[in-house]
């Protein structure tokens, strides 16, 4: 597994994404410098020490699909996050053609 620093700069890089819109793990991957890294990405936000900070809620997987096991409330609780902030959610699914995030 990387070490605390990757995962830092993965935070850093979640931090930039705007309300109202979500990337990919495989976006982050890429923006933390490695576009093998996706599943780094869902381990360091699994284990994200700032929940409240860090929006990890606004990342999905490469189809746009919330995750089942969202780590703070369960897919449920990302749903309600992102539609909080004007994301539509259907059947678990973010329109990643509205919503992407575009650095």
């Amino acid at each position: 597994m990387k070490d605390q620093s990757t995962f830092g700069l993965i935070y850093s890089k979640v931090c930039l994404i705007p309300r109202g819109r979500v990337a990919t793990y495989g976006q982050i991957a890429a923006l933390a410098g490695n576009p093998r890294w996706s599943r780094v990405v869902g381990y360091a936000l699994h284990v994200n020490p700032r929940p409240g900070e860090i929006p990890c809620h606004r990342v999905v997987d490469r189809n746009g699909r919330v995750s089942p096991a969202f780590a703070f409330g369960g897919e449920n609780m990302q749903i309600k996050l992102l539609e909080n902030e004007g994301v539509e959610v259907n059947e678990g699914h973010v329109d990643l053609n509205k919503f992407r995030w575009e650095p």
